[in-house]
């Protein structure tokens, strides 16, 4: 985790320990929007049933395609900062082009 005291000082790259957190909390939005979806759907079947099944449909898509991507999008940003820091690594041992 991370001290109050990394929030002022540049030493350290918090995003890394904070991003676990984002993801979960985008994947419970995702979840109560396919939720809403759902019903949405089962609603629109008493109207028309074809129309309601296929909202129904999406919703469920929509939710396997936003936990997906949203687990691509947070990998993408850890890797970022990973790579930060191993370029920081060979920096460090002298290992750079001169």
């Amino acid at each position: 985790m991370f001290a109050f005291s990394d929030l002022f000082q540049w030493d350290r790259f918090i995003t890394p320990t904070i991003i676990k957190t984002f993801y979960w909390l985008v994947i419970a939005l995702i979840c109560l929007f396919g939720v809403s979806g759902i019903f949405s759907g089962l609603a629109a079947m008493a109207i028309s049933p074809f129309a309601g099944f296929l909202v129904v449909l999406y919703s469920i898509a929509s939710v396997v395609v936003g936990i997906v991507f949203s687990r691509i999008i947070a990998e993408f940003i850890l890797i970022v900062f990973r790579i930060n820091e191993h370029l920081g690594a060979i920096r460090d041992q002298g290992g750079g082009m001169r």
